[in-house]
């Protein structure tokens, strides 16, 4: 992108009042629903300083985009800072309040479609679609000047008015669907976690065969005990804040789940076929996510004592005599709501004290007032 003094265009145009300074894009033009539309390219060290957001002090009626949502900002950040060699961000879309010149290469095919976009300096850039994108480069820039220089794709409108930039922003996030969390585990190369996770699910005799990979809910008919996703944040509880290499997590790991799978009888006979994997998440809970999650933090309060096989399997091999039934009514309100199985963050704390509870491994201050707030019927 180039900053110029306007000069004489290759064709006629309006004229239009200006400062005498524009923008300049090397720009594809394209049609949706009848209008232009221009593809181009934006140094990231320009994002924050052409780009602007709706004033967040105006009701949302008059905004064409929500709130920034700044809490998700560190993590945005971030992503950028620790992948400088590999990150990735999806284009900007945004309206552009100004009168708009696009000088094409020529008349015919792909030299028509390809030239320059000019937009006057006073104009206005509101971004439609990429508001948390633009503020985490911007934050990123103040730490690491040097990415400046690199670029993000922006698709530009051409302004039509408040109404036409809120249907935008409606119809851009009309169809947006989160990928399932099965799937981001699977593809994240990143998270080492997520790097044990796979391994366990394609190397421990436990869930060889019997993990949903892609999808995070299974159906009634699924022949697969466990999903990804809750194999992963059951393995991540297991294996929070232990100083380990990752060959060693995934190691501790698989001998922690494979000791579980021999207090609880069902994984082996669904694994033996004398017990379908719909007949057991139908009766019992122990391999839904909130029991993985529940299991992984008991082995973590155990493994921070001592990661020693000899000390923990000893303290662990009471779960043999928990009832993991739905029918036992002591799970409900606590892993079941309603008849339903629920996975909430109060849920998988009431989950654990019970298991605590049952091993005798006492409970802390803060799971203890958890307790009594359920016990008098507060939670």
């Amino acid at each position: 992108m180039e900053i110029n003094a306007a000069k004489p265009a290759t064709r006629v145009v309006a004229p239009r009042t200006s400062t005498g300074f524009e923008y300049t894009f090397p720009a594809i033009r394209g049609i949706q629903a009848g209008r232009e539309y221009y593809v181009s390219m934006c140094p990231l060290r320009l994002i924050p300083k052409i780009f602007i957001f709706d004033e967040d002090e105006l009701s949302p009626e008059l905004r064409a985009q929500r709130v920034l949502n700044k809490g998700r900002l560190p993590a945005l950040t971030k992503y950028i800072l620790d992948n400088p060699g590999d990150y990735v961000f999806s284009a900007l879309t945004a309206s552009v309040d100004g009168d708009v010149e696009f000088d094409h290469l020529g008349s015919d095919g792909n030299a028509f479609r390809t030239g320059q976009l000019r937009i006057p300096m006073d104009s206005r850039f509101l971004i439609n679609d990429g508001q948390h994108r633009r503020a985490a480069i911007e934050h990123a820039l103040k730490e690491n000047p040097d990415i400046g220089n690199e670029t993000i794709a922006v698709v530009f409108f051409h302004d039509a008015g408040l109404a036409r930039s809120q249907q935008m922003f409606a119809d851009l996030n009309r169809h947006a669907v989160r990928p399932a969390r099965s799937i981001g585990v699977l593809y994240d190369h990143r998270d080492s976690e997520a790097q044990v996770a796979r391994t366990l699910a394609g190397q421990c005799k436990v869930f060889k065969g019997y993990v949903e990979m892609e999808k995070s809910t299974l159906s009634a008919r699924s022949r697969m005990m466990f999903t990804l996703s809750a194999l992963y944040y059951g393995t991540q509880s297991l294996l929070q804040g232990l100083e380990i290499e990752a060959d060693t997590a995934a190691e501790l790991a698989q001998e922690y789940w494979e000791h579980i799978d021999t207090t609880l009888p069902e994984w082996e006979m669904v694994r033996k076929r004398e017990l379908s994997a719909p007949e057991m998440r139908r009766d019992f809970i122990h391999s839904h996510g909130i029991a993985l999650h529940a299991l992984g933090r008991i082995g973590n309060s155990l493994f921070r004592d001592s990661t020693a096989p000899s000390k923990w399997k000893r303290k662990i091999s009471p779960l043999k005599m928990v009832d993991w039934t739905r029918a036992n009514a002591d799970w409900e309100g606590r892993a079941i709501v309603g008849g339903r199985v629920s996975k909430s963050h109060q849920n998988v704390a009431l989950t654990v004290n019970y298991l605590r509870n049952h091993l005798r491994l006492g409970l802390s201050a803060e799971e203890q007032r958890v307790e009594n707030a359920y016990l008098r019927g507060e939670a």
